[in-house]
């Protein structure tokens, strides 16, 4: 009996039973890879998707980035991020529904960091004074923006720290305000 002990666990791991398990733990190990190597991704929302392009490409010169992989498979839907919420929608929208939901792919992607990346969006309403106004919900995202600012000596005047709040003025002499909205 003691020859036929290592041809039996051998016997129960080739079993329907065996290869289901070890196809799970393989399964799972390709999950935790990919989502490891994921970058983190920042959303930022904004009132001109053509003012944030120039500010972030030219003046902090953030690098663009590819769609991150996981985007692709309605990631943000699957969380609930699929609809923007009416407050941050201009007074012209308010009278659209406030479902439009995002694909992954639209908007643009720039390289915030290694393996961060800034998402930004269209959905932010104008400011006072029309401002354009970038909107954003993690703090974090908008520490890194502002840390970028002042690393590119672009002028800006912090006015609230929590929740954060900054003004930026671009080159041609416009107004760009950062702003965070706490949940």
């Amino acid at each position: 009996m003691g020859v036929f002990g290592p041809l039996l666990a051998l016997d129960g791991l080739l079993s329907t039973q065996g290869v289901m398990v070890m196809l799970l733990v393989a399964y799972a190990g390709a999950m935790w890879m990919f989502l490891s190597s994921a970058p983190k991704v920042h959303t930022l929302m904004v009132s001109d998707l053509e003012v944030a392009r120039q500010f972030f490409e030219n003046e902090l010169q953030l690098r663009t980035a590819d769609v991150p992989l996981h985007y692709y498979y309605n990631y943000e839907q699957t969380l609930g991020l699929s609809a923007v919420d009416p407050i941050y929608m201009s007074a012209v929208d308010l009278g659209t529904p406030a479902s439009k939901s995002f694909s992954g792919n639209e908007g643009l992607w720039f390289q915030l960091k290694k393996n961060v990346q800034l998402h930004v969006i269209t959905g932010a309403s104008i400011g006072e004074k029309d401002r354009q106004r970038h909107v954003c919900f993690d703090h974090d995202c908008l520490e890194k923006i502002l840390v970028r600012v002042q690393t590119r000596y672009v002028k800006y005047k912090l006015r609230s720290e929590m929740p954060l709040n900054f003004l930026v003025k671009t080159l041609d002499g416009s107004v760009i305000e950062f702003s965070e909205v706490s949940a």
